[in-house]
């Protein structure tokens, strides 16, 4: 909060960034979650950044530590077939996010109350990254934002990396 109030726009992100890509993600978390919980467009981008970045920095460490199966494997599908609730989680919460996105596309061409943006990208990091993405680009909503045409498929790359790691855990 102090580093945004007193830094010019981006430049306090080029920090975030910075610190966490070097392993700082986990304090610049937490900092943000002790002194600066609101979230506002300005530093939504860095936000969804850190985040993510943690989360594949946690499944790093845990490969590295040796949290994973004897073999790594990709089978996606398979692993999907075994887990079919969780397709199932996948696909109605992508339709939920898609739907979000229309509304809030239809909203907007109304001059209506419109989803907060904090809403969006949170269906999206719960698992609707694909209904978004598509949502975004289908509908031509919300493509000119940062936080959404760059943390979209970010947090669709810290998904798939979840996911990979959870197929590998040897359960």
């Amino acid at each position: 909060m102090f580093l945004y109030s007193h830094t010019e726009n981006a430049q306090i992100d080029a920090i975030l960034t910075i610190g966490a890509l070097i392993g700082g993600s986990a304090g610049i978390l937490l900092a943000i979650l002790l002194f600066d919980r609101k979230t506002v467009k300005d530093n939504m981008m860095s936000r969804v950044f850190i985040v993510c970045v943690f989360v594949i920095q946690v499944i790093i460490l845990l490969m590295v530590k040796g949290h994973h199966a004897d073999h790594i494997t990709l089978a996606f599908w398979e692993f999907f077939a075994k887990y079919k609730i969780l397709l199932i989680y996948l696909a109605v919460i992508n339709f939920i996010a898609f739907v979000a996105y229309a509304v809030d596309k239809v909203n907007a061409a109304k001059h209506r109350s419109r989803i907060k943006i904090v809403t969006l990208l949170g269906l999206a990091f719960v698992g609707g990254s694909v209904g978004s993405l598509l949502a975004m680009y289908l509908l031509r909503h919300k493509t000119r934002k940062d936080y959404f045409t760059v943390g979209v498929p970010l947090i669709m790359i810290m998904q798939v990396v979840v996911i990979f790691y959870a197929m590998n855990t040897g359960g």
